[in-house]
């Protein structure tokens, strides 16, 4: 989504009256984020493959059907000159059916490792916008361009900002300072480490800012009751990841696209990859910044005693030998966004995001 957001701002700004519809599946964050960022969003009754729910599986089939009549409707009536998919659950539908309407179509790839349905569209995509080497086993390598992931430039806008992310996180600059978050929809296993170790955490005064997610925060406020620790910040959702950003010494999070996001701010993490995605890729996310130095990888199994151990003064130390710029400077909007409407000729005309 966020991703999307990013490429969507860009060709805003390249010619302020390009037009841009994006679809989305309903029921799903995108469907509130995407018209709070000022943009038009359809939904579509789609969802993944269940895993553990064989009957929610049986009507996946009909599900899928109605969500391609419904994107060819959709091309129908926008008429968009390009489609961009970036691997939400809509993606696939409204991609084969802009492809069955020949529209030209991007795919923005932000894995290590693609999935079925991206490796499938990609035979007839015009461009696959990757982020990592060796992604050629995955799509034809006539196809592929290194450009790394869009990211929002407001939430790597950290430069001096460290002042107003205490005044806003009401946290003091004379103690260390841990940001957590598993991303928007928040992770288990990181918050069930949190509260494993949060003892730990206050014992050692570092404070802690901490996103769980919306799925997770009323569980987790009822466990923590009203009597919580002026070292510890609980959100539901960070509305201002700069911020969070700005505040932190070191960053704990999962190993999807918030990677692109860290590599840009420059900010020590410790990645604990979910497990259950396909082929672990977010494990091979994450070694690609442990293989620079960028990051400490620990496997969700481990995650429990990593993440408490996170307070102890050992981290810290690693942090300020580690606080450096990273050269993946390809993880910018500007690079990346630019091939995306130059490729399509979108300047001025409609493209349709998904």
């Amino acid at each position: 989504m966020f991703p999307a957001i990013a490429i969507a701002n860009a060709l805003k700004k390249l010619d302020p009256e390009t037009e841009i519809l994006f679809v989305g599946a309903k029921g799903r964050m995108e469907m509130d984020r995407v018209p709070a960022a000022g943009y038009k969003i359809i939904g579509l009754d789609i969802q993944g493959i269940q895993r553990k729910s064989i009957l929610k599986n049986l009507l996946f089939p009909f599900k899928l059907l109605g969500s391609v009549m419904k994107s060819t409707q959709i091309i129908r009536e926008f008429r968009p000159d390009a489609a961009v998919g970036v691997g939400g659950y809509a993606s696939g539908p409204l991609l084969y059916a802009a492809s069955k309407k020949k529209i030209p179509y991007l795919i923005q790839e932000q894995n290590s490792f693609a999935g079925i349905t991206n490796k499938r569209l990609g035979k007839k995509a015009a461009k696959v916008c990757v982020a990592y080497d060796g992604m050629e086993k995955f799509f034809p390598a006539n196809k592929i361009i290194i450009t790394g992931n869009p990211i929002r430039k407001e939430s790597v806008d950290i430069k001096g900002k460290r002042p107003q992310a205490l005044e806003w996180s009401k946290l003091s600059g004379n103690k260390k300072i841990i940001f957590l978050t598993g991303g928007s929809l928040g992770a288990r296993t990181l918050n069930e480490s949190i509260l494993a170790g949060l003892d730990k955490i206050i014992a050692a005064d570092v404070q802690l800012i901490w996103q769980t997610g919306k799925y997770y925060y009323p569980g987790i406020m009822d466990t923590l009751g009203s009597n919580i620790h002026p070292n510890i910040r609980v959100m539901e959702f960070v509305d201002r990841m700069d911020l969070a950003y700005a505040a932190a010494d070191i960053i704990i999070s999962r190993a999807g696209g918030t990677i692109s996001e860290l590599c840009v701010v420059g900010k020590p993490a410790i990645l604990v990859p979910s497990p259950n995605v396909a082929e672990d890729h977010q494990t091979t996310n994450a070694m690609s910044l442990v293989g620079k130095n960028a990051a400490v990888f620990s496997p969700t199994a481990f995650s429990k005693k990593t993440v408490s151990d996170a307070s102890q003064e050992r981290w810290y130390c690693w942090a300020a030998r580690n606080r450096v710029e990273f050269h993946w400077q390809s993880f910018t909007q500007a690079k990346s966004l630019a091939f995306t409407a130059k490729d399509f000729e979108v300047d001025g005309k409609l493209p349709l995001m998904a």
